[in-house]
This record gives structure tokens, sequence and C-alpha cells, in this order.
């Protein structure tokens, strides 16, 4: 059976946990130490996709790029992007300000691939109530796009919804256009 490769990235600002999403879906790992990272860090991730594009199963290799949050990226970001099946936009649920750039990172990624799906993940979703999870999450729904699949309240800490969103993703990065 051969592999096949593609691209996703992971988008949002500096903070929003899209490294310790990484992590805890390729390594099953967590840490609180905060690394910034600097440009774009590229993981790999062999998945097995049962029933994808009418075979009973497909080995899928998941290049996952890692990009940095900082604005002053914004300039280089496209040619990152270039070549992306699919997206993850994260925003941190314990700050606003992440969750009201989302439209931003959603307009960058799709001015660039624009048959592309994207996932939203408003990540950190152990840090606040169910109530105010709630609220952002119906805020979030607001944003109607055609590209975006799902939306998704997840927490690297305590690995909610993140093999969801990779393999949900995966999943529609493979199908036949």
């Amino acid at each position: 059976m051969s592999m096949i490769s593609k691209k996703m990235c992971l988008v949002g600002d500096f903070g929003v946990g899209k490294t310790s999403l990484i992590r805890r879906f390729v390594d099953r790992q967590f840490s609180d130490q905060y690394l910034s990272t600097v440009g774009v860090k590229i993981s790999r991730k062999n998945i097995e996709l049962i029933g994808a594009k009418e075979q009973e199963k497909l080995d899928l290799q998941l290049l996952i790029w890692d990009l940095e949050g900082h604005t002053k990226f914004k300039a280089i970001a496209p040619s990152y992007l270039q070549g992306a099946s699919g997206a993850v936009i994260v925003a941190d649920v314990s700050r606003q300000e992440t969750i009201e750039r989302i439209p931003e990172h959603l307009q960058l990624f799709t001015s660039v691939n624009p048959k592309s799906s994207i996932i939203i993940a408003l990540n950190k979703s152990d840090l606040i109530d169910e109530e105010k999870l709630a609220k952002l999450f119906e805020l979030v729904e607001d944003l109607s796009h055609e590209q975006i699949l799902s939306i998704h309240t997840t927490s690297a800490k305590i690995g909610k919804d993140v093999d969801e969103i990779f393999q949900k993703l995966a999943y529609k990065m493979v199908e036949p256009v």
C-alpha cells in the first residue's frame, strides 16, 4: 500500500497552544513550559484512514506546519501556507482577543488556499467554565464560511478533541475534489 502525503497548517496568535496541540497529537505529550515557535516547525505523523477515498484504508503522512503567531510574521506567512490541504485555526478561550482575530487568520489562509478545509480549535477549554465556553462557541459559530468544516473546543492539556480535529481534517484533505 502506498503512502500519500498532505500538508496541514496550524495558524493562530502566539501562545494559543498550536505547538501543544501538535505535541499532544504527534507525541502524546503535554508540557506547561511555553516555548515560542520561531518561523515554522514541521512535524510528521503517519495515520491510517479507514474507508477514505473509496479504499478500505489509506496510509497518510501528515506534514503539520506549526506557524509562528507573531504579527511581524504576516508578510512571509503566505509562502509558508502555500500548498496546504487544510488548516486548524487555533484561539485561546481564556484570551478574547485571540478569538476576535480568527477572521484575520481565516482570511489570510483562504486567500492563499481557496479550496482547502479549515477547522477552528477553541483551545484551553479546561481553563474556563462550560457556560462561558458555550457563549464563545456561539460567537465563533456566527463566522460561517464555506471552508470551515467544524469548530471544536479543545484542550491540549487533557487531550480533549485533539485527535478528532486532526483526524477529521485529514479525512477531508484526502477527499476527491
